[in-house]
């Protein structure tokens, strides 16, 4: 029988779907009671890049991609769409799109997290007087309160990964989104919120709160859109959706699409998501994803804290009364670089790589720099190789790449110490880079800690089929989902970290100047 089609002699609903769409990939998996996966499917995330600097994808293919996906996974796991009891839906954060609330059709495509198209606008903000009188009035106000609420404002800078930017820039320059807003018919979605609106058909129209912190617009202590940030950038408050729980019942997928009507019981941005796939539950947990770019959270419990500089909270999830903060460290171009250095076959398979590393005793003083981001105030800085000599293999060149990544580690490492005053507990690494054993060992031994890897390390799609199972019954709680977890590897410290001084001081000589370049 079809995948999809209702079938009258099939099991009771016993799996639920966990969906990640990423950056670079839509995956879906389908899990049973034990977490084990049942079925697998994904596709690759065609982004667009129709001017420098500009990233987006078209909604279509998205939408096309993230239903094939769901078919095959169920097809593939031998299982018919009325067995799937709950689906959870994971998404990269600070992608938008903004659509008519009437007719539905969007106004431009998806405009990625990834794409610069604010710069000019973030630096002549950045540099405004306007700005630094926002800085003194918050100094003032968190002097005399002492909140931290008016910390974070107090040292506002705008960058170009942020959502609020490219959204001013979007009813600057397209007329119909601007023209809709005024008549109130205007509609703002991230990933999660457009694809709930499609596969409800229109009928649902929300986000989660770990989602909407995720865009900078939305207020973690108030948990609001932020107003005064809307009026300091012209964006009209009538375009946002309904901020909801993170595992809640949104309502169910049209029978249409499937066959028969699927419950959507969680939308969650990605990196939350990984967080509670790896069961970071207590204040003090820490998950470090290392895929296309880093993240580093830490599980601050009920405390919000507002950091200057690298560091930045959000809301990890809200599941009824609970609610969950975070702070987050980001790295930016892990996996991009990877992927960059297999398309110039510098190697041939991802696994070599760390046997590749692993071959030499050094890099030979090859120092790679990362591109995007690595200073706040460059978004256009890009990546590249100092120290280069005759003597310079492709051995040499992957070890430099790989070890650019522990050394940002580490940096991140250092200064979540530094900053945030909760003792770490355990440490836990997911995505695609930490299957990469010499990066996985150099950052335990540069951190001087102990970091589990689980066996799956899609933990996006797994948080998210977590956080859907328990709305839906299917799990009854956090403490049987902690019994679900299951480690492939622990990396222990083997090396003082002072072994790896003379390459880090020389890397971090090679980041100062690079800028100046």
């Amino acid at each position: 029988m079809p995948c999809g089609q209702p079938d009258s002699g099939a099991a009771p609903a016993r799996y639920v779907l966990g969906v990640d769409v990423g950056s670079t990939v839509v995956k879906c998996h389908v899990y049973d009671r034990a977490a084990a996966v049942r079925g697998s499917s994904y596709r690759k995330v065609e982004s667009l890049y129709p001017c420098p600097g500009w990233v987006e994808l078209d909604p279509e293919v998205l939408w096309s991609q993230f239903i094939g996906v769901i078919k095959e996974t169920v097809q593939a796991a031998g299982l018919h769409m009325r067995q799937i009891a709950a689906l959870g839906i994971s998404t990269q954060r600070g992608t938008f799109i903004t659509w008519h609330k009437r007719t539905g059709k969007p106004f431009h495509n998806f405009i990625s997290w990834r794409d610069l198209r604010s710069a000019e606008l973030v630096n002549s903000w950045n540099k405004s007087l306007l700005l630094k009188v926002i800085h003194v009035i918050f100094t003032v106000l968190y002097f005399l309160t002492g909140s931290d609420r008016y910390l974070a404002p107090s040292f506002l800078t705008f960058s170009t990964h942020q959502t609020s930017m490219k959204l001013s820039w979007v009813f600057k320059n397209i007329h119909e989104a601007e023209e809709a807003a005024r008549k109130n018919n205007c509609c703002f979605g991230t990933v999660d919120t457009w694809l709930l609106y499609r596969l409800t058909k229109g009928s649902v129209y929300a986000t989660d709160y770990s989602n909407a912190s995720s865009t900078g617009i939305f207020e973690p202590f108030t948990k609001c859109w932020n107003p005064t940030l809307c009026n300091l950038l012209s964006i009209p408050m009538s375009i946002y959706p309904p901020v909801k729980d993170t595992s809640f019942n949104f309502g169910s997928t049209d029978s249409e699409i499937f066959g028969v009507p699927i419950p959507i019981m969680a939308l969650v941005a990605d990196q939350q998501a990984a967080m509670f796939g790896e069961c970071c539950f207590h204040p003090g947990d820490v998950k470090m994803t290392m895929g296309t770019g880093g993240f580093w959270n830490v599980n601050t419990g009920e405390h919000l804290f507002a950091s200057r500089g690298s560091l930045y909270p959000l809301i990890g999830w809200k599941i009824g009364e609970e609610v969950v903060y975070l702070t987050e460290g980001s790295i930016s171009d892990i996996g991009t670089a990877i992927k960059w250095a297999q398309d110039i076959e510098l190697f041939t398979n991802v696994d070599e790589m760390a046997e590749m590393a692993q071959s030499i005793a050094d890099s030979q003083g090859v120092c790679f720099i990362p591109g995007l981001q690595v200073s706040g105030d460059d978004p256009y800085l890009c990546a590249s190789f100092t120290g280069l000599k005759p003597s310079t293999n492709r051995n040499h060149l992957v070890r430099a790449i790989l070890e650019s990544v522990a050394f940002r580690n580490k940096l991140l490492y250092d200064i979540i110490v530094k900053k945030v005053h909760i003792p770490l507990q355990t440490i836990r690494a997911d995505g695609g880079v930490s299957n990469n054993s010499f990066v996985m060992q150099m950052t335990s031994d540069l951190i001087n800690k102990k970091i589990e890897k689980p066996a799956n390390v899609d933990m996006s799609s797994l948080g998210a089929a977590f956080l859907a199972g328990l709305a839906s019954g299917f799990w009854t709680d956090k403490k049987e989902l902690k019994k679900l977890r299951q480690i492939e590897a622990v990396f222990e410290p083997q090396k003082d970290s002072e072994e790896y001084r003379p390459a880090m001081d020389a890397w971090l000589q090679a980041m100062k100047h690079s800028p100046h370049w």
